[in-house]
């Protein structure tokens, strides 16, 4: 049975996305992206909401010229490899291979996915995460934590949810980002 992984750049506060927008430094340093890189890198299945296939379909794109550093050249074959699904009431259509739109999140439907899936999957977008989180899909929270604390926006977990985890891996960059790793109890 595969894990469902729950992963977001979040700030020290637990945003994952600020009221102005930036999250402040640590995500962009090459060193934590070529971590992310090999961290993701068996994932079968990304899961995403609308906003965020939105930003992660740049991935499809990116050219793989040498004037690119290998990070990113990296991050966008292993994109491109995964397969895809857009929970989305309103995309009309996909811009990338291997994925389908789902008009809604079905947990059952998940629990299914999982059981067949040879590979991990995530889940990405703190809205899509918090259904996920809800009916108890999630196994593992990777958290890779910013230096900046942003005051308000979207948190990385919702509202009103009682989750017990145990810490298995943690790493800190030269940047100041933190990354933790989260099991379910």
């Amino acid at each position: 049975m595969a894990k469902l992984i729950y992963s977001m750049i979040t700030s020290l506060d637990g945003y994952v996305e600020a009221t102005d927008g930036d999250l402040g430094v640590g995500a962009e340093d090459p060193e934590v992206h070529t971590f992310i890189n090999d961290l993701f890198r068996p994932v079968g299945t990304y899961l995403y909401g609308r906003r965020m296939y939105e930003t992660m379909v740049y991935w499809e794109t990116v050219p793989a010229t040498p004037d690119l550093p290998p990070h990113i050249r990296q991050y966008a074959r292993d994109w491109r490899a995964a397969e895809k699904v857009v929970y989305s009431t309103t995309l009309a259509s996909v811009s990338s291979a291997k994925t389908r739109i789902e008009r809604s999140f079905d947990p059952d439907a998940v629990r299914t996915l999982k059981a067949e899936a040879d590979r991990d999957l995530t889940i990405d977008g703190p809205n899509l995460a918090a259904q996920a989180i809800a009916a108890g899909l999630v196994d593992e929270y990777h958290l890779f934590v910013t230096t900046s604390v942003v005051g308000g926006g979207k948190r990385f977990f919702p509202d009103g949810v009682r989750l017990d985890l145990d810490l298995v891996e943690q790493r800190a960059f030269g940047s100041g980002l933190i990354y933790a790793r989260y099991r379910t109890r």
